[in-house]
């Protein structure tokens, strides 16, 4: 039995380094205090979580051997993004993490597989780079936010990123911001705008893709939303209400929304058994790929442990979440 997790983050080993000599890293401070500490990145403040933010890879592998997972597909904590920073930076943060993920799938290739992150502030930057990226130094994709600075992913000028992707083969994971969403300009009670906030950022992620034309314009473009899609399948019905009674929702697509959900890849990660099975039922379990959110969530045992512990699966089911999928989708 093997285990493909597409949801582990990093937080650079050169961040790190930088915050223990006292310097920021494109923008982003620590600043100690209760438990772990905080970081800062461009006036959003992020708590650290769990010490293992800090792991070094050689730490990282000994977690993944608990955690019963033997391969991650690695990809940076969404608050470094940095499409806040000039052009020239974004890029030279991109290619920094870029290498970092790349340097870890070389010397550990059956451990580790590698996502880039992009310099979207300057879309042919962005597309440079992950040419870069996939063709040179062979991670699979990229993570990208649900937004770009505010804008959204059916802008025109995002339509060569996504050529460029379908092309080369590239998979393009989504996946919100806990500190940067719709619900986070509000009071942070019970919350919130982490459980409630990203899996709406989700939501609306494939509703723009969708209605956007997107996946009609690039039908082979290979996409996996985070945390299973958020409430997406749920909400299918009132999407495609809105597509049969609003004209300008059927302006760049001839069907309805529900036709698109088994053109995407979901990770598992909706925290509850009903809510898998829902996801399976209505977009099949080889669209359901496993993901762990690693460091950030305290699997009790495992996420491994989760999936095979869950009744209403199938063994077959099971396996193709829990590797099938990802090995196929991945190339690995």
């Amino acid at each position: 039995m093997r285990s493909i997790d597409i949801h582990a983050h990093l937080m650079p080993q050169s961040l790190w380094r930088a915050v223990d000599a006292g310097r920021d890293w494109y923008g982003t401070t620590y600043e100690r205090g209760e438990e772990l500490g905080t970081t800062v990145s461009h006036g959003r403040r992020s708590r650290v979580p769990t010490p293992k933010v800090r792991f070094t890879p050689e730490e990282r592998l000994t977690d993944m051997d608990v955690q019963g997972i033997d391969v991650q597909v690695v990809s940076i904590h969404t608050p470094l993004f940095g499409y806040q920073l000039d052009a020239s930076r974004g890029r030279q943060l991109a290619r920094e993490v870029n290498d970092e993920i790349a340097g870890m799938t070389r010397q550990w290739p059956r451990r580790f597989a590698g996502l880039a992150t992009l310099p979207l502030q300057d879309v042919g930057a962005a597309v440079d780079e992950l040419e870069r990226a996939v063709t040179v130094l062979g991670l699979k994709g990229a993570e990208l936010d649900t937004v770009v600075n505010d804008s959204t992913w059916d802008e025109p000028r995002f339509l060569p990123l996504f050529k460029a992707a379908e092309s080369m083969g590239a998979v393009l994971f989504f996946h919100p911001q806990p500190q940067h969403n719709l619900l986070s300009t509000s009071r942070d009670r019970y919350g919130i705008p982490n459980s409630i906030g990203v899996i709406v950022e989700d939501l609306l992620i494939v509703a723009t893709l969708v209605f956007g034309g997107v996946l009609d314009a690039y039908p082979s473009l290979k996409v996996c939303i985070a945390h299973g899609g958020g409430p997406a399948c749920f909400g299918m019905g009132r999407l495609d209400r809105g597509w049969q009674v609003r004209a300008e929702a059927r302006e760049r697509i001839h069907k309805p929304p529900s036709a698109y959900q088994r053109r995407l890849y979901y990770d598992c990660v909706t925290d509850s058994e009903p809510g898998l099975r829902y996801l399976i039922d209505h977009v099949g379990a080889e669209r359901v790929v496993l993901g762990s959110d690693w460091p950030f969530v305290a699997w009790q045992p495992s996420p491994v442990a989760w999936v095979q512990g869950l009744a209403s699966l199938t063994q077959d089911e099971k396996n193709k979440i829990l590797w099938q999928n990802l090995e196929s989708l991945l190339a690995l």
